[in-house]
């Protein structure tokens, strides 16, 4: 059966290509946003703002609050929303949720806010771009930028020389999910994994995007990730997929024969020791709790 956290896969990889999104968003993303001071992503912040606080976690949003910083100096805080699981019949609820973070942001923290909305199901563009209230004359209306996977033209995106291009392609294929056969889904992901190496990113980013499309199409037989993954070791001439999912699925062995604990240990200091990912990410990665890893890391720090 199929696993995966899709809420937490699109948690990551918007961290690991935030620059290239505003930079697919914005084309003055560049001259607008000092990228060389980096983001701070604010995720304590915005899970003290959230719309329900006593219902549970809903896995069919990823929401990522990040602070920026213009050239000039400006602050800014930029509202990422992504809807994972193209639930159309709830337009209004989710234009509304979209409208409720803003505002408490704004009333909390007085500071600038731009929001965006990802969209990623068969029917994203018709997702709303605005909330709108009115009553006894009393009118209001809150619009925001919009992302539709299916806005975009295979072609766009094959010819795009931008890394979040390639996240979109990954996100396309997903809705193919049962509408073709194991093996074309095979060959779908293939394609974009070759042509993904053949961009030319830095290591780091194939990497990151490489892991999204692992992970965010799965296939009904486990055979099929089996055969994906021999292809892709036989293409990978970079050695982008010793540092992330060699280490994972090495630890997930290393489990089977010394104790699960033992081999989730080993993957972890092997993410930390090789990569500089921070302690959350490298528990989403794991699928491990930030305890575990903060406490794998400060057991590593005292025999030091």
């Amino acid at each position: 059966m199929k696993q995966r956290k899709s809420d937490i896969l699109w948690k990551v990889i918007l961290e690991e290509v935030f620059a290239d999104l505003l930079r697919f968003i914005y084309p003055d993303a560049d001259q607008v946003y000092d990228m060389e001071r980096g983001f701070r992503f604010l995720d304590k912040e915005l899970a003290e703002l959230n719309p329900q606080p006593d219902e549970e976690k809903d896995s069919r949003f990823a929401d990522k609050l990040i602070q920026v910083y213009h050239r000039d100096g400006l602050e800014e805080w930029v509202l990422l929303h992504v809807e994972i699981q193209g639930d159309t019949h709830d337009r209004d609820g989710f234009a509304e949720r979209m409208y409720t973070y803003f505002y408490r942001i704004r009333d909390k923290h007085h500071l600038l806010v731009s929001a965006l909305a990802i969209f990623t199901g068969q029917d994203g563009n018709d997702m709303p771009a605005r909330y709108s209230y009115e009553y006894r004359g009393t009118r209001l209306t809150y619009e925001y930028p919009t992302i539709s996977v299916q806005a975009f033209s295979d072609d766009d995106l094959d010819n795009s020389a931008n890394p979040f291009a390639q996240v979109v392609v990954a996100a396309r294929i997903r809705l193919k999910e049962g509408k073709v056969s194991e093996d074309e889904l095979l060959n779908l992901k293939l394609l974009a994994a070759r042509r993904l190496f053949a961009k030319g990113f830095e290591t780091a980013k194939v990497r990151s995007i490489l892991n999204f499309l692992r992970n965010y199409v799965l296939f009904e037989e486990p055979e099929t990730n089996r055969k994906f993954d021999n292809e892709i070791r036989e293409t990978d001439k970079t050695g982008v997929m010793n540092t992330l999912e060699y280490v994972k699925m090495e630890g997930k062995e290393e489990g089977r024969e010394e104790g699960l604990a033992e081999g989730q240990r080993k993957a972890v200091l092997a993410l930390l020791a090789n990569t500089e990912f921070s302690i959350e990410k490298i528990a989403n990665i794991l699928g491990l709790s930030p305890a575990f890893v903060v406490k794998v890391n400060d057991e590593s720090k005292v025999r030091k």
